[in-house]
Order: structure tokens, then C-alpha cells, then sequence
């Protein structure tokens, strides 16, 4: 039976796949992985397992992303919030990270990048994001942002905060950068600068919200809510949020 199934979703897979049209695609897929701990418990698991699950499922997502031509994706693994869980649950899932992470880098197949308040981590595995995004910093492929300690509202605070250093610096006084200051100063400072916005976001899980994910930068952001966990999210249901997106009249504000 469960052989049949798979060709059923073989064949229509590549039908998702055939119908996609090119031109309406994302360039930047921001994927907010949502429900590894839930997986877990629905199946008797621990909740390390239920990362390590999630963490298996990042390399597929990738080279999905590759087949359609998406050229940034953005990965939340782990927030500021969840930085204040139990040590018992922290450490691991930080193991996880920089093990799947090492992997990626290792691979020489995509370009990491670091994206969140380093600060906020403990050292080897702030050690270990830079080292990743230095080893592939000269890779040509997608372009992949490993959220990590990240927030919202934490980004544009250390935006703005390196915005005023900056003109601090440069002897621009408050007054002065009040005169000249818009949004665009703001945007050369976030985590993601010189990188384009989210076309898409996706939330895994059935959760319908964003959760301070990519505040600045999803303003225009389409959003698509997938009911699988991370661990289960398939091929299918990534061709089912392009079909999904390459479908709306995105409006840009309007």
C-alpha cells in the first residue's frame, strides 16, 4: 500500500511541478520550522528527537528550493524567546544546530550566512555560525540565513543601534541624522542587508503567526500556513506553497 501511495504522490508531485510557472516564483522563502516538539510527543519521543527530526528535514527543503530557482531562503531555528528554555532542552537543540549547520557548510553547495544576535549565545556556538558562514563565503549557490538567536524587534534594535554608531563615527550629530534619516538608513543596517525580502514566508505546524519573524522585512511578505510539523513537511506541501503563492496577486501594501 505503501508503495502505491508513494507513486500517487510521485506523479503528482511532478504535476505541481510542471504547473509552476517560472516567472511567478519566489526569489526569498523565509520558513519559520514550527512543531518538532509537538512531532515528538504525538509519537512518544523526547523532545531532542523531535529536533533532530526537524534537522534531517533542513538539506531536502534546500534542494527543493534550488529546483524552482528561489535564490535566498531564510531558516528560524531558534529565537530569542527560546533561548529561556531548561538547559536540559537548550544544549541539545544548540548541539543539533551546529551540527546540522556544519554540515551545510561542509557540503560547499550553499552560502551560509549567520543572521541574529550572536551576542546572545553561548561562544562555541556563536564560533561555530561565523565559521560556517566564513568557509562559505565565496560559494555562488542559494544564498541560506541561519536564524539563530534571533528576534524581531531585537533586529531593528541593533539596526538602530548601529545606525548611530555609525554617524556617532562619523561626527553626524541627532539632530542632523533627524534631518536625513528614512527607512532605507534602517534597512542597510538589518541582519539581512543587500539581500532582498521574503516573497514568502512558511509557517509549519498549523500556528497563524508570525512570531516577530522577519518583522522589517515581511511588510509585503505573502504568507502561507502549512498544518504538517516541520519533521513531516514534504515535497509536496513545498510545491503546494509555490502553487499557492505563484497564484496571489501580491499588492505591496495597496
Amino acid at each position: 500500500m505503501r508503495g502505491f501511495s508513494d507513486l500517487v504522490y510521485g506523479a503528482y508531485e511532478r504535476h505541481l511541478t510542471r504547473s509552476l510557472p517560472q516567472e511567478r516564483l519566489p526569489r526569498h522563502v523565509g520558513v519559520m520550522l514550527d512543531g518538532n516538539r509537538r512531532w515528538a510527543k504525538r509519537r512518544g519521543h523526547d523532545t531532542e528527537t523531535g529536533h533532530r527530526a526537524g534537522a534531517d528535514n533542513i538539506e531536502p527543503l534546500l534542494g527543493w528550493c534550488e529546483e524552482v530557482g528561489v535564490e535566498v531562503v531564510t531558516l528560524w531555528l531558534l529565537s530569542t524567546d527560546n533561548l529561556n528554555r531548561p538547559a536540559q532542552e537548550l544544549q541539545p537543540l544548540l548541539t543539533i544546530i551546529e551540527g546540522v549547520v556544519a554540515d551545510l557548510a561542509a557540503a560547499r553547495r550553499w552560502r551560509i550566512n549567520a543572521v541574529g544576535a550572536l551576542d546572545l549565545l553561548p561562544h562555541d556556538t556563536a564560533v561555530r555560525l561565523k565559521d560556517a558562514a566564513d568557509a562559505t563565503r565565496d560559494v555562488g549557490g542559494l544564498v541560506v540565513n541561519i536564524a539563530v538567536g534571533y528576534g524581531g524587534r531585537r533586529e531593528i534594535a541593533d539596526a538602530v543601534r548601529s545606525l548611530l554608531q555609525e554617524h556617532a563615527a562619523k561626527g553626524t550629530s541627532i539632530e542632523q541624522l533627524a534631518e536625513i534619516l528614512d527607512v532605507d538608513h534602517i534597512a542597510e543596517h538589518l541582519y539581512t542587508k543587500g539581500q532582498p525580502d521574503p516573497d514568502l514566508v512558511i509557517r509549519t505546524s498549523g500556528e497563524q503567526r508570525i512570531g516577530g519573524f522577519l518583522l522589517w522585512q515581511s511588510t509585503h511578505s505573502e504568507f502561507y500556513f502549512c498544518e504538517a510539523y516541520w519533521p513531516d513537511f514534504r515535497r509536496v506541501d513545498f510545491l503546494r506553497a509555490m502553487r499557492a503563492y505563484a497564484e496571489r496577486e501580491r499588492r505591496f501594501g495597496a
